[in-house]
This record gives structure tokens, sequence and C-alpha cells, in this order.
């Protein structure tokens, strides 16, 4: 697959198949993303991938806490509701994904199974937890570095007929995955990704999120045209 076609082609996949993903497939993924680019070539991630048992206490405890209403517990600087345009897109994209799935806006019953999907991680075979040395937090350069080799991930692994979501509700909940996933207490989980592979009969996989145009996003400054 070449690189625009991954780029271009990659949808994020919130339904699997209940098929696991072999552990060298995985490494091969893991290799190409670790040559994401890092500040000072630091490299600052830690990758922590659960399967079977372990993943699913993970996903017994993320659930259990938040439907008996414990506040979240992540480990970075939450920012809070979004507003303006990061909320019209974020609104944007679940309606999308509501109507792919026929979740009507007044069906409570619906749209709460969905979150709970996410608190699950979409019950993915896989999870990869993204963690940073906690020497580094306080900072920021940590974060954008740990973005280029999770969306480096998502990349390596579209390649390989895997489908992926960025997931941070799959981390919510940082103790249950800090304890089940055994994390060193000098590393700081910052997300999670879902992984496995598609199941295309899982109509919001079909979602393509919409994009701003180039002349929105990019401003060009000393160009003669």
């Amino acid at each position: 697959m070449q690189l625009d076609e991954a780029m271009n082609g990659r949808r994020s996949i919130r339904g699997f198949q209940d098929k696991p993903v072999p552990r060298a497939l995985i490494e091969e993924v893991i290799a190409l993303a670790n040559r994401a680019p890092s500040s000072m070539n630091t490299q600052p991630w830690h990758l922590h991938v659960l399967t079977g048992e372990p993943l699913e206490r993970v996903r017994e405890g993320n659930s259990t806490r938040m439907l008996n209403g414990a506040p979240p517990m992540r480990e970075i600087v939450d920012h809070g509701a979004y507003e303006g345009p990061h909320r019209d897109r974020q609104v944007g994209i679940a309606k999308q994904l509501f109507a792919a799935m026929g979740i009507a806006r007044d069906d409570k019953e619906m749209r709460q199974d969905w979150v709970m999907r996410g608190f699950r991680q979409f019950d993915a075979p896989v999870s990869i937890v993204v963690t940073f040395d906690k020497s580094l937090d306080g900072g920021t350069i940590a974060h954008f570095d740990l973005g280029a080799v999770t969306y480096g991930l998502t990349l390596a692994a579209w390649s390989r007929g895997l489908g992926c979501v960025i997931n941070g509700q799959g981390i919510m909940q940082s103790p249950v995955v800090r304890e089940h996933a055994q994390i060193p207490e000098d590393q700081v989980i910052m997300t999670c990704v879902a992984m496995g592979w598609p199941d295309e009969d899982f109509s919001a996989n079909a979602v393509v999120s919409e994009r701003r145009e180039v002349a929105e996003v990019a401003r060009f400054v000393g160009f003669d045209d």
C-alpha cells in the first residue's frame, strides 16, 4: 500500500472481528511506527500491548467504575468541554456515527450503549496503551511526540489490513489500566489504541470523518502566488 493510500483510506474502526491478531504482525506494525520523529530523538514512548485476560480485566474495571459514577481518572490534564468550532466538529462526527448506526437522538439506551463500547475499547482483540516517561511530565513536547508515534501505529496497522481507533475512553480509569497492564510507576498513561481486524458489517466502520480544506487550515507567507 502506498503512503497516500493509507493516509486517505484510513478510517477509525469501532467494530472488530472476533479474531486474534498474531503477535508477529503487531511487532511489525510497531517497528514501522517506531520510526516516528521525536524531539531531539528522545523517543519518550512506551507501548503496552494487551490482549486476552488482562484486556478483559481492563474492560470490566473501566465499565464498572464508569457505570457506578466514578469520576474520570486520567493521568494527563484534560482540556475540559470543547467549545466553538471544536465542539461543532465533535458534534458533527457524532451525528455521522449515530446516523450510520441508526441511533435516534432520543434513544438514551442506545446512546449509553455506544458510550460504554468506548470504555470497553470497542471490544477490540488488542489494546496498545501508550505511555511516556514521567521525567518528561509537566511539558507538552512528549505529548507531541506520542501523537506522532500513535498516528504511525494507525497508519502502519491500516497498511497491513488492521483497523484502529485512538481511544481516550479506554484509559479514562487509568488506575485500572495501570494495575492490569502492569505499567511501571515511572511512566504516564497518555492514551490507548484499540486494534484488530475490521468488521466490514459494522456500519460505523464505513464512516469517513469530514476534513477542512487546505485553504482553511493553512496560511502561505512569502510565496509569489
